[in-house]
């Protein structure tokens, strides 16, 4: 989708990504709305020093629509994928900001295009999320990106549905 571009999260955006945040349909399977504080001091050491997270927001023709984060599986630390022994496996995180752009295919062409901008690295061997078992609208939306059903993993969020893309599976 050419009119779906992405840019590196900045300070500026963080009042407008802690309204998003609050929104129901995130926190329904993000957790509770974090303080605007909550999310400058979750965000902020990120858009300084994006080595651990990489996050963006993703545009819709020019205009921010959805929230979007990379990052190293292996090493992440807070137990998070502390079996993981591959560095080039990425993980990947998002939700789009209005509920009313819901059900319109615009998660899966996120998801697409930015799958297919970590791929263009060498160095990615495939790409995982976990949603909530219970999430099964981002399940399909992941299906339809390419991504496939590994298992059901314990995270520090509780239960989530491992899910792998490989390149083979993007294209």
């Amino acid at each position: 989708m050419d009119r779906l571009t992405f840019r590196p999260l900045k300070t500026t955006d963080l009042p407008m990504l802690h309204d998003w945040v609050a929104r129901p349909h995130w926190t329904e399977w993000w957790g509770e709305a974090p303080s605007i504080a909550e999310v400058e001091a979750e965000y902020g050491p990120w858009i300084a020093n994006p080595v651990k997270v990489q996050p963006h927001i993703a545009l819709l023709d020019g205009q921010p629509f959805g929230y979007i984060q990379s990052y190293v599986a292996m090493g992440s630390g807070e137990g998070w994928w502390e079996d993981e022994t591959d560095p080039g496996v990425r993980g990947i995180d998002q939700s789009i900001a209005d509920a009313a752009q819901l059900n319109r295919g615009l998660g899966t062409a996120m998801v697409k295009a930015f799958v297919a901008r970590l791929f263009t690295d060498p160095g990615v061997t495939h790409i995982q999320t976990d949603p909530d078992p219970r999430n099964t609208r981002a399940i399909r939306c992941y299906e339809k990106a390419g991504f496939r059903a590994v298992g059901q993993v314990q995270t520090p969020d509780g239960t989530a549905l491992l899910m792998v893309c490989t390149r083979a599976s993007s294209s």
